[in-house]
């Protein structure tokens, strides 16, 4: 083929010679009846070559049609022919100048191979303008496209491709009707030759397969949906998270405490996490406690009549107790039984991180800090999350450390069981809220489970406890009752009322973030993703070394653990020093006797043991509430009996006494503490010897249970 001819494709999409579908003469429009092309409404493009624009080409297309008519009586009307003819004349006159340059070299005009690589990578220019020919022999022509006018009929050039800089230049003004108008891909759905795989030529048993397939995906989907609403069903009327009060064991420890005679104190300055201790301050409970199952668990009683076990509320026992993460309290349990209804959660030994804060004898350095402050924002992170969404109610005595210093998120969840505190004006209920964000304190009924950004102001006050250890919103230079500054952070005065961020030498970012965290504007709070990446930064350097960090706790544990034993043993003695010289102060003036043998001076009656007949005058005597004869000081160090199990004697110079002693004694009295008014206990050997007079009315007690 001569170089610079147009190619059959060309050729084919042109429709001269057909009645009324002339091909495109040049610029303007060429009336096409559009039912001549296709059916109406259908888009048709047609490319054609690029009529030339350079100002040799229509004087040569003049002289062509004059020569014509001339030499073979032919009229040549406008058309691609034009072209074509023009082409043609550019490729003879390009065919030439390489002969004559294959010639000037010795070459030979049989040798048609020399002859076109001289064509090759060349530029000439002709009739046509400019004709390029590239390395591989092929001319690069410019093309426009025509698009049919479905309303009207006619074609236009809506683009042109210069086949040189390989780019498409779109006239202006002008678009292509598509089809619905939708733009088709580029690329076919299956390929232009079927050959994507995900777009397979599939046979009817293959089709048939496909759809049976299909179906069964769909079914046991559909099984698999039906089987986990069925398990959930299941889970939820199994409520595993039910807990019998019978099986659940109050703590010796807090008993105790209470048998002791000791004024407990319970703190009121947040959760059932406060700080429980004796009016001296030498022992502490961190929350109530109790056992269940034979471990030591927090006991959280609540304030209701009886809990009405709705689907909202047996969903939420559930996420309960499906909710497993380090650093969140486990939760245990619920017993709905009225009166006693109470959340029973895992116990942190090491109480909570506001007693942790206003402990003055435990040394927190920065690393420590920044530990805690860690493990709140990864404990809160899962929470937010999860199926929980959000806290509500976080705070530093919701924050409680266990035995190996985790610190761990409590109070969480659980939103229906939450109740309203008693008391509009309280001191105790206004210093619960002073972790609670202004947005939520200016509602009437905010909502139980609180809000994602409520928590992280929240977080930003206990960032201050920890930063500072000054207590919870602490204000530099004002003295303020946690009512006035309730008051003045709901009232949204500007600049808005916050605590003091100043945190000394530290770093200046961690009083930034706290800023950020409570900030008026909830948008402006980060949320703890946010955090946590910012709180790796300020602990960059802390966190360089972890085998040094973690030896460096260890040594501050244990230099705080021989401060707290030295303080306890040096109080140990102090006790013992007084025990042992108020024991010195006690001097009895008789030996201890046998009762037995003082019954003139004891009531006791002096009769030998007789067997039942023993019985009759003793409980005669306890019927009549026979007194008892003090003539016993006058004989004091007079007698001399061996000892037995009930002893008795005056004891004390600074409050001289007559005292009982031994086993006997002691069971006497728990027997008249347990007792009812006006009756006396016995034993079932007792019942069986009195029965024997006739003489007495004995009614059955019941088992009482005493040690």
């Amino acid at each position: 083929m001569v170089p610079g001819l147009p190619g059959q494709n060309l050729l084919m999409v042109r429709a001269e010679g057909q009645p009324g579908t002339p091909g495109p003469p040049g610029p303007g429009r060429v009336p096409v009846p559009a039912a001549s092309l296709c059916p109406p409404s259908q888009a048709v493009t047609i490319i054609t070559y690029k009529e030339p624009e350079n100002p040799e080409y229509r004087p040569f297309l003049a002289r062509l049609k004059e020569e014509a008519l001339a030499h073979f009586n032919f009229s040549m009307k406008d058309g691609l022919m034009n072209f074509i003819a023009a082409a043609f004349h550019d490729g003879v006159l390009l065919y030439a100048q390489a002969l004559n340059e294959t010639l000037e070299r010795g070459g030979s005009v049989t040798n048609a191979s020399a002859v076109t690589r001289q064509m090759w990578n060349r530029t000439f220019y002709g009739v046509t303008g400019f004709l390029k020919i590239d390395e591989n022999g092929d001319r690069e022509s410019d093309y426009s496209l025509w698009d049919m006018d479905p309303v009207r009929g006619d074609f236009q050039i809506v683009a042109n491709y210069n086949g040189t800089t390989k780019k498409i230049q779109m006239v202006p003004g002008r678009e292509i009707h598509w089809p619905g108008n939708v733009v088709p891909s580029d690329v076919p759905p299956c390929g232009f030759d079927n050959s994507d795989p995900l777009c397979p030529n599939l046979s009817t048993l293959e089709v048939l397969s496909l759809v049976v397939s299909l179906i069964l995906l769909a079914i046991t989907i559909t099984s698999f949906f039906i089987y986990r609403k069925l398990q959930l069903e299941k889970e939820l009327a199994a409520e595993l998270w039910r807990i019998r009060w019978e099986d659940v064991q109050m703590s010796s420890l807090e008993k105790h405490l209470r048998s002791a005679g000791s004024k407990l104190t319970l703190s009121l300055r947040g959760s059932n996490y406060g700080s429980l201790m004796t009016t001296e301050g030498q022992f502490q409970v961190y929350a109530k406690t109790a056992y269940y199952k034979g471990n030591l668990v927090a006991v959280k009683h609540l304030n209701r009549k009886r809990i009405e076990l709705t689907r909202k509320v047996l969903f939420e026992l559930k996420h309960m107790r499906d909710v497993q993460n380090e650093h969140l309290t486990r939760f245990i349990g619920a017993c709905t039984d009225p009166p006693n209804i109470c959340i029973l959660t895992e116990y942190c030994p090491r109480g909570s991180l506001q007693d942790i804060l206003e402990n003055e004898s435990i040394t927190l350095d920065w690393m420590f800090r920044y530990s805690l402050t860690h493990d709140i924002v990864k404990g809160m992170q899962f929470l937010h999350n999860g199926v929980i969404v959000s806290h509500g109610n976080l705070k530093s005595s919701n924050c409680v450390v266990d035995s190996r210093f985790v610190l761990k998120i409590t109070d969480y969840g659980l939103e229906s069981f939450r109740v309203a505190p008693d008391g509009e004006d309280s001191h105790a209920l206004f210093a619960k809220k002073l972790w609670t964000a202004p947005e939520l304190l200016r509602m009437e009924s905010p909502p139980a489970r609180g809000t994602q950004k409520g928590d992280v102001y929240s977080f930003g006050i206990i960032l201050q406890e920890i930063a500072l250890r000054n207590g919870v919103f602490y204000v530099e230079g004002l003295d303020l009752s946690p009512k006035e500054i309730i008051e003045r952070v709901k009232s949204g005065e500007r600049p808005s009322f916050r605590p003091s961020a100043n945190v000394g030498c530290h770093m200046e970012e961690l009083g930034q973030l706290m800023q950020h965290c409570w900030a008026e504007d909830v948008l402006e709070r980060p949320d703890f993703n946010q955090i946590k990446v910012q709180l790796r930064k300020f602990n960059r350097e802390s966190s360089s070394n972890i085998l040094d960090n973690l030896l460096s706790r260890m040594e501050q544990y244990a230099n705080n653990l021989e401060e707290l034993v030295e303080e306890r043993t040096q109080a140990y003695l102090e006790e013992k020093r007084k025990a042992e010289a108020l024991l010195y102060q006690i001097l009895p003036l008789c030996t201890p006797s046998l009762l037995g043998t003082l019954g003139h001076h004891t009531g006791i009656p002096c009769l030998p043991y007789n067997g039942v007949a023993h019985g009759c005058p003793v409980w005669l005597e306890a019927l009549g509430g026979l007194g008892w004869d003090w003539g016993l000081l006058g004989t004091g160090g007079s007698l001399t009996v061996p000892p037995g199990p009930v002893c008795a004697g005056v004891v004390g110079l600074k409050m001289p006494r007559y005292c009982l002693f031994g086993d006997t004694v002691n069971t006497a009295s728990r027997m008249e503490s347990n007792g009812e008014a006006l009756k006396i206990h016995i034993s079932a050997v007792t019942k069986a010897v009195l029965e024997e007079f006739g003489c007495f009315e004995l009614e059955l007690r019941g088992d009482v249970e005493m040690k």
